[in-house]
């Protein structure tokens, strides 16, 4: 039994510690968009598995699964900076919605091919190409709505709840996916995350509409210019893209998770190799609370961003199967205190004229990354060895980090207590009003 002086300071302790859900509460449209984008989610995670083990299984090749890297870059740089202007010229709720039945209609095509005799390869690229098409679209609209329908002293809690919407598709989508593909097929999986999109869809239907921003422009090259040039303005933010960019790109192994699990000898274990990052997400964002109580987010910024890597390496050198699950999670929580203060740091920061263009570079920052990681990852397994791969991305993204960390000095040193721009943008919020309740 605790000592009774102790417990009314470990019940505070943990008050500060678990995650704050006040958003649910005061924010009807962001209840819909958290519980219709959690059902989806999972969905779309199921797929996320099934792309690359349907390529794996059809052609048992590193550099064909790596490809599909290749094939989403190109749309997700276009599109992605083209969102993000139409997310400062239009309704960003309508935009989402649209997107969504575009993603439907993909997911079930997919279903079509799968049930052939013969699955067609290309077709399953063609497919990751429009997904990273619509992704570009989609996410800077859906980034930019939470500062509209969330109050100021609520982001931090916004963004650790939509980090733990996302915490709960990606454990739950692949290990469901994987069992689902195990036991029924990739047709079956694809088959769920048509089905998972009816939720989303549901939700989106119901939200108030977000018209465009006071100030905003109509999408046109001359305005994602100016956001480039915002963005270029500000070391602090470009230090945010540049320290996950290159965490990303040297040590997002996530390609090679099916030979992986061959590795090990396990092939039951590929859902468990996706999911493990996120169980470690999980765990960290549930214990957030204390987030809102910092100050520099820079500095988390980048001491999580160099702990991914070094858990990455550790996770390629690790001999067992437990221990490179346990190192996996290890990186998921890194990950995710990174990625809370990046979103933190764009959202007090950032005016909302030019915040669905800065999402827009957001998406390229965290979306890029992952897709040159899983290239740079597939074709270094192909000319070294599977392991090698893994610690050497890791560890070099350690320095990577350190590097960019002293060239922008300005992530180090933001305070959103004294930074201008977080000034600027609380006082406007205070005297704006129009959050949704």
């Amino acid at each position: 039994m605790l000592d009774e002086p102790r417990a009314p300071q470990l019940r505070h302790l943990l008050r500060r510690l678990r995650i704050d859900t006040t958003p649910l509460k005061s924010s009807r449209d962001f209840r819909l968009l958290w519980f219709g984008g959690s059902v989806s989610f999972i969905g779309s995670m199921v797929t996320y598995v099934a792309l690359p083990y349907q390529v794996a299984e059809i052609t048992g090749s590193y550099v064909a699964v790596g490809v599909l890297g290749v094939v989403e870059l190109l749309p997700l740089i276009v599109f992605g900076l083209y969102g993000g202007a139409l997310a400062d010229a239009v309704d960003r709720r309508r935009l989402v919605l649209v997107t969504e039945i575009c993603f439907t209609a993909v997911s079930a095509l997919l279903v079509v091919n799968a049930v052939l005799a013969h699955p067609m390869v290309w077709l399953l690229y063609v497919a990751s190409f429009v997904y990273a098409i619509l992704d570009g679209l989609q996410r800077p609209s859906l980034d930019a709505l939470i500062p509209r329908i969330v109050p100021p002293d609520q982001l931090a809690a916004a963004g650790a709840m939509n980090t733990l919407r996302m915490n709960i598709g990606t454990i739950a989508g692949p290990a469901l996916g994987g069992v689902i593909i195990a036991i029924l097929g990739v047709g079956a999986a694809y088959a769920l995350d048509v089905i998972s999109y009816a939720a989303s869809l549901v939700a989106l239907a119901l939200m108030r509409a977000v018209p465009p921003p006071v100030g905003g422009v109509k999408p046109s090259l001359r305005g994602i210019q100016e956001g480039l040039q915002y963005a270029v303005s500000r070391k602090d933010l470009l230090g945010t893209y540049a320290v996950d960019l290159v965490a990303m790109t040297f040590a997002f192994p996530y390609a090679l998770f099916p030979f992986v699990a061959q590795h090990f000898n396990a092939p039951w274990s590929l859902g468990l190799l996706y999911s493990a990052p996120y169980v470690g997400s999980m765990a960290a964002t549930l214990t957030s609370g204390w987030s809102s109580r910092v100050h520099h987010h820079g500095r988390y910024i980048a001491v999580a961003a160099a702990a991914w890597g070094l858990a990455i390496a550790l996770f390629g050198l690790a001999p067992t199967l437990p221990l490179a699950l346990f190192f996996l999670a290890l990186a998921g929580a890194a990950d995710m205190i990174s990625g809370l203060f990046r979103g933190l740091m764009w959202n007090l920061t950032i005016p909302d004229e030019l915040r669905g263009r800065m999402a827009g570079i957001e998406l390229l920052s965290y979306s890029v990354g992952p897709s040159l990681g899983q290239v740079r990852a597939s074709f270094g397994a192909q000319l070294t060895s599977l392991q090698t791969s893994i610690y050497v991305g890791g560890f070099f993204t350690v320095i990577a980090v350190g590097a960019v960390t002293l060239m922008l000095p300005g992530l180090w040193r933001f305070d959103d207590r004294t930074d201008e721009n977080a000034v600027r943008q609380r006082r406007l919020r205070e005297q704006d009003g129009t959050v949704d309740s």
